[in-house]
């Protein structure tokens, strides 16, 4: 089997409020997705901002770049796409769903159910025609080397995929955590007998190093963590 390919699909940004980012100061984020090149085809992991809503558009005045012209930048199609997996379903992790009819979306039922619920997300993005939803219970290894592993903290059902290769294996992390700065602290306090009760990581943290991942790649930080 060959190694894995991963490429880095650059969304956009928007600007997330003072009011959510804890510093008191707005913030520029990322809209940052992931294409793997697999033996068995190709996996989209995120799809960035999709169409919005006034509201949502005024709140976090997103700049868009289509995931037509993303998947164009690295040689790929929306037809040649053969599964999506969505972190979470919040608009600027699911947002280019729609472009994608009948491919098959891979996401925790828990994530599913809540997006469903209401007051979620736009909900045009989840229910769209033609969306073709394959729900998860917990971790599965979805392709030879490449695994759906849950990761809640962001959100109860938010899911990483964590992709082996010959050189090491990586983490599509999602909003797992914000900023690879975050997730070296977790991992830090975590490898050196912080109790988990303590809050400073995540239990999950645990499966990762079981999986020995070495790299973490983020959906709203151009850095990487690396072991």
């Amino acid at each position: 089997m060959s190694d894995p390919v991963i490429h880095r699909l650059d969304l956009g940004h928007f600007v997330r409020p003072a009011s959510e980012t804890g510093t008191g100061l707005a913030r520029v984020e990322a809209a940052l997705a992931y294409l793997v090149h697999h033996d068995r085809g190709l996996l989209l992991f995120d799809s960035g901002l999709g169409e919005g809503s006034p509201e949502v558009d005024a709140h976090y005045r997103p700049v868009r770049r289509s995931l037509d012209a993303a998947l164009a930048a690295v040689g790929a199609t929306a037809e040649d796409i053969a599964l999506v997996i969505n972190s979470h379903l919040h608009f600027d992790h699911c947002g280019g769903n729609p472009a994608l009819v009948g491919c098959p979306v891979l996401v925790q039922a828990t994530e599913l159910a809540a997006a469903r619920a209401g007051d979620y997300t736009i909900d045009a993005l989840v229910d769209f025609p033609g969306a073709v939803y394959e729900r998860l219970d917990g971790e599965a290894e979805i392709w030879p080397g490449v695994w759906v592993v849950p990761t809640p903290g962001h959100t109860a059902g938010h899911q990483s995929l964590v992709v082996e290769g010959s050189g090491g294996t990586t983490l599509l992390a999602g909003q797992a955590y914000d900023f690879a700065s975050e997730y070296a602290c977790a991992d830090l306090a975590r490898r050196t007998g912080v109790a988990e009760t303590d809050g400073l990581w995540r239990p999950w943290l645990t499966r990762m190093a079981e999986l020995d991942v070495d790299r973490a790649l983020f959906a709203h930080d151009h850095a990487a963590w690396q072991a």
